[in-house]
């Protein structure tokens, strides 16, 4: 079976799953302690050692990252993106391990920006903090159709909801949506999460449970929108790729999403990867290197055909 070639004692896969199995009704402060110190490792121990150039920046409060590809690349395009953690957890340096590969695959600038983390900022801080990000690219004189969004895990939840925030305020949307393993529903509900809870290596249901309620409280209704973007409108939603790993417990939050985006008369791909489990594509893999490739093909697609 394809998850017997995980080596679950990679020191990465290991920060990796400390990350996202600390867990249960609520999150403890130690709980958040050993999460982000288990992401700053994971950060760490991907970091990009060549191919681009990183350059920090501000927008009022906001820590951000430009990562551009060393070599000839398209300076028309940017790509927003929103990094994982269960909104609880993870920074620049956790971030730059996808921001670097999105960069070196597609040629395009990358933005990466530290949004405020819960539980000391719940809902809605985190969109809050993204808007300006897509905001500041505006007023850089980028065109809503030059950049594409992209995020993983709680990171593609918080794209999807800037979507459609853009897109229910009848403003322009960006070009694409790139998400890696995007977590869609936070009502946790989907038969996924028990078909898939013992051959998962890096999520957990308690894991997901805790996380949400530091994210939105308990006194709310998870299948709202704001929290549960596949409960939302997609119509008139930009071309979007999914990319979700067979092994987890998040894969039907995927398969959903795009029959949702199918269902408005909208354009999505979905990519399953057999051998893959929760961003897969953050390891320094052979089957990340191949999913990379498939992204810029898709990009390449999109942006220029």
């Amino acid at each position: 079976m394809a998850l017997l070639k995980i080596n679950l004692n990679d020191p990465l896969m290991k920060a990796l799953k400390a990350v996202n199995s600390i867990g249960g009704k609520s999150l403890t402060e130690e709980d958040l302690k050993k999460q982000r110190a288990a992401m700053e490792v994971a950060g760490k121990l991907a970091a990009p050692t060549g191919d681009v150039t990183v350059e920090g920046f501000s927008i009022d409060d906001i820590s951000c990252e430009w990562v551009k590809p060393d070599f000839a690349h398209n300076p028309q395009y940017v790509i927003l993106y929103a990094h994982g953690g269960g909104y609880t957890c993870g920074g620049l340096s956790y971030a730059r391990i996808l921001a670097a590969k999105l960069a070196v695959a597609t040629g395009f600038s990358v933005v990466s920006f530290e949004y405020r983390l819960a539980p000391e900022h719940k809902y809605p801080a985190q969109l809050e903090d993204g808007m300006k990000v897509w905001d500041y690219l505006m007023e850089r004189g980028y065109g809503a159709k030059q950049v594409l969004f992209a995020g993983d895990s709680a990171g593609g939840n918080l794209v999807l909801c800037m979507t459609m925030k853009l897109l229910k305020e009848k403003q322009l949307s960006p070009k694409s949506l790139i998400l890696f393993s995007p977590w869609t529903d936070m009502t946790a509900s989907s038969s996924s999460y028990d078909t898939y809870a013992e051959k998962d290596p890096i999520l957990t249901k308690d894991y997901v449970l805790g996380v949400r309620e530091a994210y939105a409280g308990s006194a709310v209704d998870f299948s709202e929108e704001r929290f549960s973007p596949l409960n939302g409108n997609f119509t008139g939603f930009p071309p979007t790729l999914i990319m979700v790993g067979r092994n987890e417990i998040l894969l039907d939050d995927s398969i959903k999403l795009q029959k949702r985006i199918h269902k408005a008369g909208g354009s999505a791909v979905i990519d399953i990867e057999k051998d893959g489990w929760h961003v897969y594509q953050q390891m320094p893999l052979p089957v990340a290197t191949r999913a990379m490739k498939r992204v810029a093909d898709y990009i390449s697609a999109v942006v220029y055909t």
